[in-house]
């Protein structure tokens, strides 16, 4: 767990004032009027900004809580290894809780209406499946092995307990959950932005 600890404390907490969270909501409304409007190429500065409002927080501000609380995360957290290829949850399956990755690279990928999609890679120091551990319990992807690469996971029990300890921290991992949501928004309104583009090339 120590390693785990290290790796967590490495990233550096930064916080947001008044003046950044009036930027976000200004750059979000831009955004909802283009997407509305069916134009998001015509606003590459409000997707500037809003991409970096949307930025995922440091760990070490989403985890922070009291000594008791981060004793249990810290006594009940497990290192885990996995090889190439190597499966390490796979979607609809019970969440064991939380997962930092600490080395390689993994693959993210998700059924929908008997589509397969593949979503953006997880590198070290991404938290994952903040969706299935604070939602139903039932992971929303699947989750492989890229390379020889491992993972720090935060048992869900220990997670739970450290959510009644300390609640604020739920709310911050709720807060991240959102920031995550509002990411592949976007993303997928650049991609239909991009396709769009194409298609319009493709008729001229």
């Amino acid at each position: 767990m120590e390693s785990g600890s290290s790796e967590i404390r490495r990233h550096k907490r930064t916080r947001r004032g008044p003046t950044a969270l009036r930027a976000e909501i200004a750059a979000g409304e831009t955004m909802h009027r283009a997407e509305k409007e069916g134009d998001v190429t015509i606003q590459p500065q409000a997707i500037a900004q809003r991409m970096e409002a949307v930025q995922s927080h440091p760990l070490a501000e989403l985890l922070e809580c009291p000594p008791v609380a981060g004793d249990l995360l810290n006594g009940a957290a497990r290192c885990i290894e996995f090889d190439t290829g190597q499966i390490v949850f796979r979607q609809l399956d019970l969440c064991m809780g939380l997962y930092l990755v600490v080395s390689g690279q993994f693959l993210r990928t998700t059924e929908r209406l008997a589509t397969r999609l593949t979503l953006s890679p997880a590198r070290a120091g991404d938290l994952l499946e903040l969706a299935a551990a604070l939602g139903d319990g039932r992971h929303t992807y699947t989750l492989s092995a890229q390379s020889p690469g491992s993972a720090l996971l935060l048992p869900m029990e220990a997670v739970s307990q450290a959510f009644q300890n300390y609640p604020p921290m739920r709310m911050r991992l709720l807060e991240e959950l959102a920031r995550e949501v509002s990411r592949a928004y976007l993303t997928c309104c650049l991609s239909r932005a991009v396709r769009r583009r194409g298609g319009e090339a493709e008729l001229m």
